[in-house]
């Protein structure tokens, strides 16, 4: 377990807040930039100090939501989707070729879809269980979360609020357990109590449904089901767990910027409250934000930048983004991403070779998991650029 260690009141973060909200009157015109910017690395250590993440902060009562995790006009770049439009739908009960021709098509022109009737791989109820647990956690007394409070920490299990906090332009208001599954095994000991069994649990299950939706999904390019399998993309897992806690101004901030996912397939579970939103460009050339609305029972899959890359853009890796809600109740998510396990110097990755011919030539370079990875972190998330930096 953890070492515990004293969090820093919320209070010290918000008395932070203030002071540099203040600000310096005296300060001139040609050192402003620079200041603003040292006044924003202080808060943001400050709040990340508390080791009580955004829930931390909406249990010392702010009334308002802090300069760190304000966003200049969130929601103003793209509509929202006119009535009718939804996201496609996957029934895994359907005959096989059928399932994946209706994947292959969602994977074309949507880079998302809900799957249902998955129930022989994910035991009825389970995913309930798994979000009640991710919401025990992240709701347990401020001290014993901070025990678990930490970026790269050793064991492959951290909590945290916000990967990219020191990085991003504005923090979202979420906070997150995330556990390293592959290709190395967590410790997981390390996992907190409150929802160990259940995370342990949905890495076997998701996995399961992760291997069906890959084998679909090749088979919709004319490919052997287990062609990404062996090229190690289940053997890669990362699980996040998500809390999104309620925001006095939902309008100032998101829960998640718009994004890709930097990884070849993305395994989602999500409770009743709702947020995450789909970017999808129609045939005539529209772009709209589609709510992706919470359906009893169904998993979200969405193809991520290197399944992109890979299927040498048959498939495609959409933005997505979480915005925040005016429920009374924090919303709560757990993903799990799948890439190649497989991570020497020597292996590289790039469009599958099967799919690539002289009418089709590659539109992308070769690179190593390590270059893809490295390429990712270096940039905050809302940044698009990760499939361009890749290609010819």
């Amino acid at each position: 377990m953890p070492l515990a260690r004293k969090p820093m009141p919320p209070s010290s973060f918000i008395m932070t807040t203030i002071r540099h909200q203040a600000g310096e009157a005296a300060t001139v015109a040609s050192s402003a930039a620079a200041a603003t910017a040292t006044d924003r690395a202080a808060l943001v250590k400050a709040f990340d100090e508390t080791r009580t993440g955004v829930r931390g902060l909406v249990e010392s009562g702010v009334s308002a939501v802090p300069d760190i995790f304000r966003h200049p006009d969130p929601y103003a770049s793209v509509p929202l989707a006119p009535p009718g439009v939804s996201i496609p739908v996957v029934d895994l009960s359907l005959p096989a070729p059928l399932a994946a021709e209706a994947a292959a098509g969602a994977a074309r022109e949507w880079g998302f879809f809900y799957l249902v009737n998955h129930h022989d791989l994910v035991p009825p109820g389970f995913t309930d269980g798994l979000l009640a647990a991710t919401r025990a956690f992240h709701e347990l007394p401020a001290a014993e979360r901070a025990a678990h409070y930490g970026r790269s920490v050793d064991g492959g299990v951290d909590y945290f609020s916000n990967f990219d906090l020191y990085r991003s332009g504005a923090a979202s208001w979420r906070d997150t357990i995330k556990v390293t599954f592959g290709p190395s095994r967590p410790d997981t000991g390390r996992i907190p109590a409150a929802c160990r069994a259940e995370v342990v649990g949905w890495d076997a299950h998701a996995t399961a449904v992760a291997r069906a939706v890959m084998a679909l999904l090749c088979e919709g390019l004319g490919l052997r089901g287990e062609t990404l399998e062996e090229a190690s993309c289940l053997e890669g897992r990362v699980m996040v767990c998500h809390y999104y806690p309620v925001c006095p101004e939902p309008e100032r901030t998101m829960g998640i910027v718009p994004h890709t996912d930097p990884v070849v397939l993305t395994i989602l579970a999500q409770d009743g409250v709702g947020g995450l939103q789909v970017k999808h460009t129609n045939e005539d050339g529209e772009s709209y934000w589609v709510d992706a609305k919470p359906v009893p029972g169904a998993l979200m899959i969405n193809v991520g930048d290197l399944l992109q890359i890979m299927s040498n853009d048959k498939y495609k890796s959409v933005e997505h983004r979480v915005v925040m809600n005016s429920h009374e109740e924090a919303r709560v998510s757990s993903a799990i991403f799948y890439n190649p396990g497989k991570r020497g110097d020597s292996v590289f990755y790039g469009p599958l070779p099967e799919l690539v011919s002289s009418e089709n030539p590659p539109k992308y370079r070769n690179f190593t998991m390590p270059e893809f990875l490295g390429t990712f972190f270096k940039r905050e998330l809302a940044s698009n650029a990760l499939i361009e930096h890749f290609k010819i």
